[in-house]
């Protein structure tokens, strides 16, 4: 039987990367965008415009996914985030390190809540975290950044807490610098070799939703290539 996917961040790099392999793996893959952003995914998904941090905008995407009885959503990606520098935290206004757990962590939490009844009904299923290697090795001037990464590291551990034993699986992956045009382009002179590639965070991340790593819950999976 096809299953179906719900990949968030479709529109990035990692996002891309990502539908491209559940496709070709043979998912049904249903990716929410921005309004506006819909023809970046990539084609053979199903593009749906949908704020993420809106909790009405998230439950109509997984109805959308879960609405197929014969692909069943059996997969939650959560790749929504961003990052963005800052200063110290002294130096650093609350409402700034606030808006990077809104960005990192409430579409995680919004998504995976909306998704898990439909996981439960469909049998069980596979949600996969994205955290940073920030989260266990912070660096200066990113306090909102490496909390909120944090933060989803702690969420995914209460997600395999409470639903392991109902089906559901969660892990999360945690990738250092990963090689897209836009971190290119602000690190021109790094070592971009060194870095992790898109492709290989999403065979990562399809892996562990796949029946090969039906054992497998409650990882932290570091994803750093040699940086």
């Amino acid at each position: 039987m096809t299953k179906t996917a719900l990949v968030t961040g479709g529109a990035g790099g990692l996002g891309s990367a990502t539908i491209d392999a559940f496709l070709a793996a043979g998912w049904r893959v249903v990716a929410p965008v921005r309004p506006g952003r819909q023809s970046a995914v990539p084609a053979g998904a199903v593009a749906v415009a949908a704020d993420l941090t809106v909790a009405a905008d998230t439950a109509a995407v997984v109805a959308e996914a879960a609405g197929d009885p014969d692909r069943p959503l059996r997969a939650v990606v959560n790749l929504v985030g961003g990052f963005a520098a800052g200063g110290l935290i002294a130096d650093t206004p609350v409402e700034d390190f606030e808006a990077m757990l809104a960005m990192n962590l409430r579409p995680t939490y919004l998504t995976t809540a909306a998704a898990l009844p439909h996981l439960i009904g469909a049998g069980g299923g596979s949600v996969v975290c994205v955290s940073s290697r920030a989260a266990v090795s912070p660096f200066p001037g990113a306090a909102g950044y490496v909390t909120a990464k944090a933060a989803v590291l702690a969420f995914a551990a209460a997600v395999d807490v409470e639903y392991r034993k109902r089906g559901v699986r969660c892990n999360t992956v945690l990738p250092s610098v990963i090689d897209t045009p836009a971190n290119r382009a602000a690190m021109p002179d790094a070592d971009h070799g060194r870095w992790v590639s898109p492709a290989e965070i999403a065979a990562t991340v399809l892996f562990l939703c796949s029946d090969e790593s039906a054992r497998v819950s409650g990882a932290r999976i570091p994803v750093y290539g040699q940086a």
